[in-house]
């Protein structure tokens, strides 16, 4: 007894690409170009259903609209065929008939497949159904796709495909779409809230001599004609600070930081963060600024200050709650409040979490490696957790009251970091003694820990305005106000593992 046929879903995808490719030759054959230039749209997909929305039923307009897209549906049905067509805006459906657009046109409708580009002509109407539709009297292929798209068009679901390759993704998911749009009304809303308030946005560089700016390990490139080692800057605040040195007050940068870490649902090796600094402003300040910016995007993007993430709500509205790091330890990681200034305390609080510790560790690190360990999880927030350690705030201002600590915070919103800003450190005296601290840090075996950077310090030495300064994580503000649960879903290319079988 013989195999049934295979559908065609079921068969190999190089036995898909090569029916293409025969139809690709059949209308080369035929005269026709199959991947032609030359047809112009008038009209998208959603300006066609808001223009023509109150078309009546069976009704035919006058005006002829040309569109152009991805089929991603086809439904042949005789002498007539149903095209359901994507373009960035949304979808349509294109009604050909061969009446209408001729026998010759209508031969072509065998050639056509789900994937390729075609451009339509015609007027709207409704079909018996009811479906504002364009009566084309004219079709032209404009691009054969050689590769089939996903069975299930309506919604690839495989994630490591999505990732891996996204402009499918991009086709098929809709989704994918909007938190593209919304990620570029994010970062609108940011220029424009801090452009209103006096910023200046300016560019620096991505390549440096000394990274800085950011406890990490940085990547290494090599410049030939400079004959020296570069690195990815892993920030940019050292070169905006050198900017409020030089006069202007108010600056920011939307920038790409490189940062040679783990790959994880949180972190990416490449990403985005906003950095902006203001003379004569203290970390307070900032506290107030960015609950005003967070807040004003939640209307923006989400219409109300109340937002979803997973399966619970998040109240943007300010004000928001504050709390100091020894405060949080206590509250959270069950420290007595007597006991969290004790560094044997910490230290055996941290043995018995299980956290790789070092004798040599001082109160500051133990106090943050506990906070990471079990107290960051919970901040469900939003929240402001400030007066950070000395010994993990090499770039900070240390507090008036307690030199222990400085005039740092982080905002938490969903249990992870968003924000991270506090008020500079200004005194170059200060400044180079921490950065000694760091390089013994680093000799000691610690990559992730600052370098001197001598160049900075003799900028401090002209004088830097009192300041205080912030960085946003954007791809993870772009995950909470979209309810995206990993950063690969928000970064348009995540870097990832090689592919098997590809170079």
């Amino acid at each position: 007894m013989s195999e049934p046929p295979l559908k065609a879903k079921e068969l190999p995808i190089a036995t898909l690409m090569q029916a293409r490719l025969r139809k690709v030759r059949d209308l080369e054959e035929t005269g026709i170009a199959p991947f032609a230039v030359g047809f112009v749209p008038n009209i998208s997909a959603a300006e066609f259903h808001n223009r023509f929305e109150h078309t009546a039923s069976h009704e035919t307009c006058d005006d002829v609209v040309r569109m152009a897209g991805r089929i991603i549906a086809l439904r042949v049905i005789g002498k007539a065929a149903f095209l359901r067509i994507r373009d960035s805006s949304g979808d349509f459906q294109a009604y050909l008939a061969r009446d209408a657009i001729g026998a010759d046109q209508y031969k072509l409708v065998k050639k056509l497949d789900t994937g390729d580009i075609v451009g339509v002509a015609g007027r709207p109407f409704r079909t018996r159904t009811g479906e504002l539709s364009v009566l084309a009297s004219e079709m032209q292929v404009l691009t054969k796709s050689l590769r089939p798209l996903p069975e299930k068009w309506h919604g690839l679901t495989d994630v490591e495909i999505r990732h891996r390759q996204r402009y499918v993704d991009l086709i098929v998911n809709p989704h994918t779409r909007e938190i593209v749009r919304t990620r570029s009304r994010i970062v609108s809303h940011i220029r424009n809230f801090l452009a209103q308030r006096g910023f200046l946005e300016v560019e620096t560089p991505m390549m440096q001599p000394i990274p800085g700016g950011a406890t990490a390990r940085p990547f290494i490139t090599h410049h030939h004609a400079l004959g020296r080692d570069l690195y990815l800057r892993i920030a940019p605040e050292l070169y905006l600070k050198r900017l409020l040195v030089g006069g202007l007050e108010r600056v920011f940068e939307i920038n790409r930081n490189f940062r040679n870490e783990g790959i994880s649902t949180q972190h990416n090796p490449e990403f985005t963060m906003l950095e902006f600094y203001q003379a004569y402003a203290t970390f307070g300040d900032l506290m107030n600024l960015t609950e005003e910016l967070i807040s004003s995007l939640a209307l923006e993007i989400a219409g109300k200050h109340t937002i979803v993430y997973g399966d619970h709500e998040v109240d943007l509205a300010p004000p928001w709650r504050r709390m100091t790091v020894k405060e949080a330890l206590v509250r959270y990681a069950g420290v007595d409040v007597n006991e969290v200034d004790d560094r044997n305390t910490m230290f055996v609080k941290a043995v018995d979490m299980g956290i790789d510790v070092r004798k040599e560790d001082s109160l500051g690190k133990l106090q943050m490696l506990v906070f990471d360990e079990v107290v960051e999880e919970k901040l469900w927030g939003p929240i402001f957790i400030y007066h950070y350690p000395v010994e993990v705030s090499p770039l900070a201002r240390r507090n008036d009251e307690d030199p222990t600590v400085t005039d740092r915070f982080e905002l938490y919103i969903t249990g992870r970091e968003i924000a991270n800003a506090f008020t500079e450190l200004t005194d170059p005296l200060d400044q180079r003694a921490r950065f000694e601290e760091q390089v013994l840090a680093r000799n000691a075996g610690d990559e992730e820990a600052h370098f001197l950077d001598e160049d900075f310090l003799r900028a401090l030495e002209y004088g830097m305005p009192p300041a205080a300064g912030e960085g946003v994580g954007i791809d993870r503000l772009v995950m909470l106000l979209t309810n995206s649960p990993s950063i690969r879903e928000v970064i348009l290319f995540p870097h990832m593992r090689p592919e098997k079988g590809v170079g």
